[in-house]
């Protein structure tokens, strides 16, 4: 194996070892990949001690880098955490695996038979941030859909993810299974990431996974087929027939119940003619919260006297152009009184990243409307935007939550680790 300080020579032998893997469990059986599923499940708690440890190391340097609260609350493991870890791996040993299922077929008139089956794609690549659970996560997921996976985590959660996958890449070989289905380059640090982008012919797909910056910057310099997620500016938009009451805890779960995600909602649309009854009483169960509204004009109007009785001055300020295209992953949400129902679809269109949007309404023709004019990849209706997750919608896991259109979109599972492969049975056939 090259040194890391060699990045190419490295990834380049890294992926090699995981393309070799892959090959040798290609066809492996279910049984075989969900027995082994189980045994990355207990390792990871039997290890979480040391895990714990090792994420304890990643904490402390967070924070005297000064990172935000959010990132810091991605980055953090606890005993019941890692313990979700791995029932989420157990749910993603139950599903169906999706290697040899038939998407279509038919018998053509010639009498050829012809049917298109899923396979795996071979050695996945993922590049992501200050995410311990995402390695958990992808691993499985590759693992289940037939793939490898080439892992370059980054440096905030480097102690955490070497931790994990030495316990995964254990698990495998308890297995009888090649440990180098699941790799890290992390050893080879940025300039690794960098490799990793440029190897085409190794690496069948990348995966980008964090920030807006991590995203753009895989997408715009990698050579290798990416899938591109997105972050997620995610709106909430209250109809005049909404039931406020249930307005309310779905706007606050949506903000607050994880500020840190791409599926925490960053805007609250409110129409004009519930504005003054909705309003103070969700600024009052948002400010309880240490929510800091960033407010249009009209809805200002609204709340400044609330907030001047209720001592939340601080908590109440102008939104600025800015404040629309934000993704705060913090305790801010942006606020807009609008018109109407065109005029929320008009502001999502012109702000939106195409994640989540929801809509509350009691109204059948509103909601209708509202499905059909919002682009993105998931649109909730009287829902909290976090239910946009692989493992809410019952995927097991995800790999991640795509919002372009090609191949994948919204939460990925299993189904978008796989490609698909034609099938044609003949008779002697041949073409006249």
């Amino acid at each position: 194996m090259p040194e890391p300080d060699d990045a190419v020579a490295y990834v380049e032998a890294v992926a090699r070892g995981a393309r070799e893997a892959q090959r040798q469990v290609a066809g492996l059986r279910r049984e075989d990949k969900d027995a082994a599923l189980a045994a990355m499940a207990d390792h990871l708690v039997a290890a979480t001690a040391s895990i714990l440890e090792a994420n304890a190391e990643d904490l402390e340097r967070a924070r005297q880098d000064g990172m935000a609260a959010g990132l810091i609350d991605r980055l953090a493991l606890s005993a019941e955490r890692i313990e979700g870890i791995a029932a989420a791996v157990r749910e993603v040993a139950a599903l169906p695996d999706p290697v040899g299922q038939v998407v279509d077929g038919q018998t053509l008139p010639n009498g050829l038979r012809v049917r298109r089956v899923r396979v795996p794609m071979g050695v996945v690549g993922m590049i992501y941030e200050a995410r311990p659970n995402v390695t958990v996560d992808v691993a499985a997921l590759t693992l289940k859909s037939g793939n490898a996976v080439v892992l370059r985590g980054g440096s905030a959660a480097q102690s955490s993810n070497a931790a994990i996958i030495e316990v995964l890449r254990a698990a495998l070989s308890a297995r009888g299974l090649p440990a180098d289905l699941v790799t890290t380059i992390d050893p080879a640090g940025r300039a690794g990431a960098t490799a990793l982008m440029g190897a085409r012919g190794l690496i069948d797909v990348l995966v980008p996974r964090g920030g807006a910056s991590l995203i753009r910057a895989v997408v715009e310099q990698s050579v290798v087929p990416v899938i591109e997620t997105g972050s997620g500016n995610c709106h909430v938009y209250v109809d005049a027939s909404a039931d406020l009451e249930a307005a309310v805890r779905i706007v606050v779960n949506a903000k607050t119940q994880r500020v840190g995600v791409c599926n925490a909602a960053e805007t609250l649309l409110v129409h004009t003619e519930v504005a003054a009854d909705f309003l103070p009483a969700a600024a009052a169960a948002l400010w309880a919260r240490g929510v800091c509204l960033h407010a249009d004009q009209a809805a200002r109007a609204v709340l400044a006297q609330c907030a001047g009785e209720d001592s939340h001055g601080a908590q109440l300020v102008p939104a600025t152009t800015e404040d629309w295209d934000t993704e705060y992953g913090s305790l801010d949400l942006a606020v807009r009184v609008v018109e109407d129902l065109d005029d929320a679809v008009a502001h999502i269109a012109a702000h939106s990243t195409g994640h989540t949007e929801a809509i509350l309404s009691q109204d059948v023709s509103s909601i209708n409307r509202f499905v059909a004019g919002v682009d993105s990849a998931a649109v909730m209706v009287n829902a909290s935007t976090r239910f946009t997750d692989g493992g809410q919608l019952g995927l097991g896991a995800e790999l991640g939550i795509s919002t372009q259109k090609l191949h994948a979109r919204g939460p990925m599972g299993l189904a978008a680790l796989t490609s698909t492969k034609w099938v044609v049975e003949g008779d002697g056939h041949v073409r006249p």
